[in-house]
């Protein structure tokens, strides 16, 4: 993993792909995980320019810890992998969604999903 972060105008990122994201102040996006054959919802991390064009060339997805402020590849240090099936932009281009098969637990926690531990609702009525 490498400690220093690669800029925007350094990154080896499609100049048009680089072109339609729209990033923080900190110049990173949001990076939705999501498992690509049954749409679970994974987890959320961050990348820039640099970690994305990494997910995209190596297959595996590849992540910028903000509190560690270190590149980090899903799996390295856990074993619970993923392979990147589909990478797409939202219709704003500030979002971006992996779709990935995820070898074992997704969240840091060892759960396979981020978002199954503090549900706040399961079913919302709503005035018709």
């Amino acid at each position: 993993m490498t400690s220093s972060r690669t800029t925007a105008a350094d990154s080896l990122l499609d100049p048009a792909i680089a072109a339609r994201l729209k990033r923080g102040a900190d110049g990173l996006v949001p990076a939705i995980a999501q498992q690509y054959d049954t749409g679970e919802v994974l987890m959320m991390g961050w990348m820039d320019d640099e970690a994305l064009h990494r997910t995209l060339t190596t297959g595996r997805c590849t992540y910028w810890s903000r509190s560690r402020q270190e590149y980090w590849v899903k799996g390295d240090t856990s074993g619970h992998f993923q392979y990147v099936k589909s990478v797409a932009l939202d219709c704003d281009a500030d979002t971006v969604l992996v779709k990935v098969d995820q070898v074992g637990a997704a969240c840091h926690t060892g759960a396979r999903t981020c978002f199954d531990v503090d549900v706040l609702a399961t079913e919302v009525d709503r005035d018709q």
